[in-house]
């Protein structure tokens, strides 16, 4: 099986800090590799087309942004980026 998540968070997919799944917007899940493969490279293309700036890492995670999309962090007291993230995931 395979999975696809999308994520938007004030952090890079790769981190999966503690609590990261309450960050999931959605997951979709694939029996099919290709079929898997097609819906990846659709949500890529959407993504790339919709934010200007992008950064992969091990051909699994892919984090895409704006530098205007940026929250308030109150423990900080300062504006972080705001990650949307996608994560291909091999389940067995």
């Amino acid at each position: 099986m395979f999975e696809i998540i999308y994520m938007k968070a004030d952090f890079e997919p790769w981190w999966a800090f503690e609590g990261w799944e309450e960050h999931i917007i959605k997951k979709s899940t694939f029996d099919n590799q290709q079929e898997a493969l097609v819906y990846l490279n659709e949500l890529l293309t959407e993504f790339r087309e919709k934010f200007p700036k992008e950064k992969g890492k091990d051909e699994k995670y892919w984090a895409f942004w704006s530098e205007k999309e940026q929250c308030f962090c109150e423990s900080c007291d300062e504006d972080l980026q705001l990650y949307h993230g996608i994560i291909w995931n091999e389940l067995e």
